[in-house]
Parts: C-alpha cells; structure tokens; sequence
C-alpha cells in the first residue's frame, strides 16, 4: 500500500492513531466487520515490528527475518495509511494535527501509540548503552551487542533490572536472565564463574501470586539472587557501578551500589509525550490514555478509545492483552457510531509467555483479578516444553497471520474440549 502523506485538512470516519499490533488488529476487526467503514491510520514507520521475537532472534530462537515486515504490508485491505506521526490531540475540536501540518478530524479515534522507553531517566545510561558491559534487549539498536556480551562474557556479576514503572512485557526482563543464565551456565566448565543479581524495584517477582511462587523457585533453583524494591537511577559506566534507590518500610529511603561486569538495563517507561501532554492523559505518573477499564472507552471524550500499552487499562502491558481488548473496543466503537449502549466488557485478560530456559516457558495467564487463567486447558503456573514449543514455533506465525489479519484469539478452538477435558480430570481448577 501507497502511503498518503501531505498537508492540508481531511476528515475519516474513524481514525487510528500507531499501526502497531493495537492500530492494526483494530482497524482488520474493523474492517472485517463492516468492510465499507472509512478507516485510517495515522503511522510514520515504515517498518513493523514484531517486538515479541526480539528476546527469540537475540537468542538464536527465531530467525531475525522473521521480527519485521514492510509496514506497507501489514496495513490491512480497504483502510488508509497515513504515514505521519501526532503532533497533537485536539478532541474537543475533533481533530489530531500531524507533523506535516495536516489536520484531519474524525467521528472516532482510537490511540494506540504504544509507549516510549525513557533511557535519559537512568542518568549516565544513554551515553553508557553498549558500553562497558552495559546492554538492554528493549533497544532495537542494540540487541545484537546485548546478546553478544552476554555470549561473550567472561564472569564476575551479572546484574538485571526491572524499573518502577509499567512495562511492555512485564516478565521480558527475566525471560533475558534466564535464558543470558543457561548460556553462562554452559559455560562455566571452562572457568566462566557468574554471580547473577536480579534488582527490581517491585515488592516481587511477579505480580500474580501463583506465577510469583513458580519464578521464585525457577531463580532459587539458578542460585540467583534477588533483590526487591530497588529503582536503577544512575549508571557510572566507566567504573562498572549501578545505583539504585531502595524503598523499603519501615525504612528511610537510601541508594545502594553494585558494581557489575554485565548490566542487562530496562529503562522506564511512560506514554509518548505528544499523549501525556493532551487532554486525553490522565492525571498523575505515566500520561497514559485514560479510558474505562471495562470498556476502552474514553472518561471524559465518548468518541475516544485506546488500547494497548499507552491506555490506562490496569493490566500487564502486552500483546496477549491486546488480543483481548481489541474485539472489545472494536464492539463498543461499532455501538458508539450506531448510537447503542457499550455492551462489550473487557475482563483484564493479558499473558506473558515466560520463558525460563531454552526448553521451557511459564504461559503466565491472568486477569483483572490477578487469577490464573488458562487458555490450553493445563496448569499455566508450570514450566513446560509444550508452552516453549507454542513460543517460539507457534506464535510468530500467529503473529503475522492472525494477530494482524484481526482473526480472534486462539482459545475459543479448545473451548468445546473443556467438559471432556475435565471429566477426565486434566483441567486446570482455577482458584
């Protein structure tokens, strides 16, 4: 597809702001549902991403060819793409004004812009990254330096971080240190000797308490340390130090040090200014789109909706989540131009495919109550080959053959096995 680009004024009847994995399964839903609706979406990239394959290409586990496409072949049939990027919201006129100038007014808007990564938040990192051991597998930039200094390493501290802020894909940073320990571990007998330290500034590992116990065992059985409630706020790149800020009760706050060989950085993150600066924002840290947490639809602008990482939606940011918010958002847009009642509810449902070594992943499932919830039928709180499997085989074709073509979640093909499955006493009894 030919973008189109220019300045001037232009009105659609729908307008999708980020062709990302939100824009694009919304606008195909869209579109599959009433194929004549005028959609549009605003997205200056000219490469799509497949950033759920980053951690699979730097290890090995997936060919990196396989983590991109043209965006111009991934914008679905009958929707305009284009390529620009939001200068501004204006939703009490209406409108979003691009960074050519264009103004372009619609009926509804959806956001799905994502979030950006705010490395100048670490101070010393930006000018540290892929330096003195000092790497993130959340830089596009830099994954081939992150995996290559963790093959090469050649021993001392280890340290991972995991910052205070939300995160696109909560449990990446320890999919990296698990799968960065199997690579020293195979090592070690020619005299690679690693201490792995593992600071996050949450209370636990995991925010699920079932999944929390199972990476509690997974990081005990690896001999890795943890150490919670601990924010990297500066790198000294030169001297190998980290710094954290430690909050804990009972306890004035203070910084502690850490020296490292290696540092695997995940920097903060929040919604993209040009959002957190709009009337759209909610109030408070972060800047995220504020919408109903049942129905995706704006607090404040009925003809707003948002989805994905840069909502206000009080779940783990991911793809997962946007596969279930998208056919939500997508019904209560569709009654929203019809004049109906928003009907669709959206449950919380959001997974992280947690990969624990290179055999197996934790398919950590849950939803608004921080329940587990399954969509094989098993147990989702154990390793199992059969979910690595999934992940690595399984869902990049997913990805690019149905995620984008706004095809529905896989689950609902298990569903008619569920009462044979738990009359033969296999399926997963959920708390």
């Amino acid at each position: 597809m030919t973008p189109l680009k220019g300045g001037g004024q232009r009105h659609h009847k729908v307008l999708i702001v980020g062709g990302g994995s939100g824009g694009l399964t919304v606008a195909s839903q869209l579109l599959r549902a009433r194929p004549e609706l005028d959609v549009a979406i605003l997205e200056p990239s000219s490469v799509h991403e497949y950033q759920s394959g980053w951690i699979l290409a730097g290890a090995g586990l997936l060919p990196y060819g396989e983590t991109h496409r043209p965006e111009s072949a991934v914008i679905p049939a009958g929707a305009v793409w284009i390529q620009d990027r939001a200068t501004a919201f204006e939703p009490e006129a209406h409108r979003v004004i691009t960074a050519a100038g264009e103004s372009i007014s619609y009926d509804v808007l959806v956001v799905a812009m994502g979030l950006q990564l705010n490395w100048s938040a670490i101070k010393g990192l930006p000018e540290g990254l892929g330096y003195h051991g000092i790497v993130s597998n959340y830089s596009h930039a830099h994954i081939a330096t992150n995996w290559e200094t963790i093959r090469g390493f050649q021993g001392g501290t280890a340290l991972f971080t995991h910052p205070a802020t939300p995160i696109k894909c909560g449990g990446a940073p320890q999919k990296v240190m698990y799968l960065a320990d199997d690579i020293f571990q195979a090592t070690s007998g020619v005299g690679v000797n690693t201490h792995v330290i593992f600071c996050s500034a949450l209370a636990q590992l995991y925010p699920v308490k079932a999944y929390n116990a199972t990476v509690e065992r997974v990081a005990a059985r690896r001999g890795i340390e943890t150490r919670l409630l601990r924010n990297l706020i500066e790198v000294r790149p030169e001297e190998q130090v980290a710094v954290f800020d430690v909050r804990q009760e009972g306890r004035d706050p203070f910084q502690e040090e850490i020296r490292f060989d290696l540092l695997h950085v995940v920097p903060a993150m929040a919604a993209p200014d040009v959002v957190a600066q709009s009337p759209l924002a909610i109030e408070g840290p972060g800047g995220w789109v504020e919408v109903n947490k049942d129905t995706c639809q704006h607090k404040r602008f009925a003809d707003v909706f948002a989805l994905g990482d840069v909502s206000s939606l009080p779940t783990s940011k991911s793809l997962a989540a946007i596969r279930g918010q998208a056919p939500v958002l997508v019904a209560n847009l569709l009654a929203q131009i019809d004049g109906r009642p928003l009907a669709a509810n959206y449950d919380g449902y959001t997974a992280c495919p947690l990969i624990t070594s290179f055999h197996s992943v934790v398919m950590a499932e849950f939803d608004y109550d921080l329940q587990p919830v399954s969509s094989f039928l098993v147990d989702p709180t154990q390793e199992r080959w059969s979910m690595f499997l999934v992940e690595t085989r399984v869902f990049p074709w997913v990805y690019w053959h149905r995620v984008l073509k706004g095809r529905l979640h896989e689950s609902r093909f298990l569903k008619p096995f569920k009462p044979l499955v738990r009359a033969l006493g296999l399926a997963f009894k959920q708390p």
